[in-house]
């Protein structure tokens, strides 16, 4: 997920995108023009239902470009309309505020982003591929290494722009070059040795769009993959709450796991209006059903203010948020 800044006074807002008869935004017909057919593009988009933690609110507009080359045109369109641009995965790690996003969310749905290419012991994965997908199809050609991404619930270009992680590896722990556009349409290609990585972030996609990356697997047996995937998938919903949230809310502090702190600070099950702290797992929040990010974001700040005031610990969010109140 990439997100651009830049003033927007004029984008459309509220229902007069969607209200049935209403005339379309002379800015959709505009950029529509420069797109084929095949590429999906709406106004006032919903965006809850496209979240794992189920809230937000609308884009101004949307778009599925059907291959780069559109996704170009939709980058350089945003900059000469001085529009801000937003890059949306499979929506986890990703709390929208209600007031939804201003400009142009983007996604990479189309089966041009999603291919899974194995050469050798190499997946060759386009930043639309998901996970669960890479793990599999590392599964059929018995290669071992990758099975930690099965339960992550994103897409490959999501796992690079956060370096996601799960179950003791990061996903830069398997990368040797990913594939990339910068913020004028320019495409790049680079070696894992010259991209920089952090806790839960990749420096350079936090401004450049994700294409792909080729992954890196061991060869093993089925048999062995197999097992492993059946006990990282236990370990996970033994721990793991299975309604509606974000992943993890908070990033570890150095002194004791984020989840276990809000444990033993006896803060599982506290809820503001339909948003809870899992009872399965403290470093979750989970929508009870029809929670509003609003509620999210307020029992996230009084986490954090326990925390401060009972261990003297400062809270940090793991969770992207982004949007308007």
């Amino acid at each position: 997920m990439t997100t651009l800044s830049a003033n927007l006074d004029c984008a459309p807002t509220g229902d007069a995108a969607s209200t049935p008869g209403a005339a379309p935004h002379p800015w959709l017909a505009e950029l529509r023009a420069r797109l084929s057919p095949a590429t999906i593009l709406r106004a006032d988009e919903p965006l809850a239902k496209r979240t794992t933690l189920r809230v937000g609110g609308r884009a101004d507009f949307y778009a599925e470009p059907v291959n780069e080359r559109e996704l170009t045109a939709l980058v350089q369109w945003c900059a000469e309309r001085r529009l801000p641009w937003f890059l949306l995965g499979r929506g986890s790690n990703l709390l929208i505020r209600d007031g939804g996003l201003r400009g142009l969310v983007v996604c990479l749905a189309a089966p041009a982003f999603s291919a899974i290419d194995v050469v050798g012991n190499h997946l060759h994965c386009g930043a639309g591929a998901r996970l669960k997908q890479v793990a599999m199809t590392a599964k059929q050609r018995a290669l071992t290494g990758l099975e930690f991404l099965e339960g992550i619930p994103g897409s490959v270009g999501g796992a690079l722009r956060m370096n996601a992680g799960a179950m003791g590896s990061w996903t830069f722990d398997v990368v040797e070059s990913l594939r990339y556009m910068d913020a004028g349409g320019g495409v790049h290609e680079a070696e894992v040795a010259e991209v920089a990585v952090e806790y839960r972030c990749c420096p350079l996609l936090r401004e450049n769009i994700a294409l792909g990356a080729v992954l890196r697997g061991h060869p093993s047996s089925r048999e062995v993959v197999n097992q492993r995937l059946q006990t990282f998938n236990k370990k996970r919903w033994d721990s793991q709450p299975a309604a509606p949230s974000a992943g993890c809310i908070f990033k570890n502090p150095t002194t004791v796991p984020a989840g276990k702190l809000i444990d033993e600070l006896g803060l599982k099950g506290m809820r503001v209006g339909q948003a809870m702290v899992s009872q399965e797992h403290g470093n979750f929040i989970v929508n009870e059903g029809g929670a509003t990010a609003r509620e999210v974001l307020d029992l996230i700040e009084l986490i954090r203010a326990r925390a401060r005031q009972a261990r003297g610990i400062d809270l940090h969010t793991e969770v992207e948020i982004v949007g308007e109140d």
